[in-house]
């Protein structure tokens, strides 16, 4: 088994629930008391949403990039960055390190694409919904990618870190997250990706009619297999 670095805290909300996954998985495939191997290094969020909302790019990407090789030189043989926002700077990681960097996007799009599906829509931060680094890598596999209008980009941004990272799930927030996923499919999404790995702490896959891709457990799992593969 394979050790696996992780890059979280961004937020922890959702990055407990990486841990909890690969280490359900690797327990459930190889029984026993087995769990998995892993390195954490988890930010203070406060710090990384100071330099999202400054548009400091460059130094978040330092930052990560050089977290990471942190991580590499400490054992890890595999990276995993637990956020989709956070991608935007998945350059500068690969740039930094010389192990396998799993990808979010392209494991999501993997999975999109096993089901057959062409166009999806893809729900997340601003920052996701709106920059190319996650769509245009998504488009890079064949996929049509369809965002909210502006006024329902707002909606979707704010719930996330008004509400979703500081641990607060709520009915009403819910019902609009399912109205703007009504109003893609109207546009032809056939299925939804929850490009925000603290959205499926909200909306579930029972909750919607069409095909949800929940990028935690996608990314979780390609983490798993990378890590038992051989």
């Amino acid at each position: 088994m394979k050790t696996i670095g992780l890059l979280g805290g961004m937020s922890w909300e959702s990055s407990v629930e990486y841990e909890r996954i690969i280490n359900t998985e690797v327990r459930n495939r190889l029984g026993g008391v087995h769990s998995a191997d892993l390195i954490v290094r988890s930010y203070d969020f406060d710090a990384i949403e100071k330099l999202q909302a400054a548009g400091d790019w460059d130094g978040a990407g330092e930052l990560l990039a050089a977290d990471a090789r942190r991580l590499q030189d400490a054992g890890a043989e595999i990276l995993v960055l637990c956020t989709n926002t956070m991608h935007l700077v998945a350059p500068a990681i690969e740039a930094a390190t010389d192990v396998p960097f799993l990808h979010l996007a392209d494991a999501t799009a993997a999975a999109v694409i096993a089901t057959g599906i062409e166009a999806v829509a893809l729900l997340g931060t601003r920052f996701t919904m709106e920059e190319d680094f996650y769509s245009g890598r998504l488009e890079s596999h064949g996929l049509e990618v369809v965002v909210p209008e502006a006024a329902n980009r707002t909606v979707i941004n704010d719930v996330i870190y008004n509400e979703l990272v500081q641990g607060q799930i709520r009915d009403e927030s819910r019902d609009r997250y399912l109205e703007v996923i009504d109003r893609l499919v109207v546009a032809g999404a056939q299925g939804v990706i929850a490009g925000c790995t603290e959205i499926e702490l909200l909306v579930t896959p029972d909750a919607v009619t069409i095909p949800y891709f929940p990028t935690t457990r996608i990314h979780a799992m390609a983490a798993v297999e990378a890590a038992l593969a051989g």
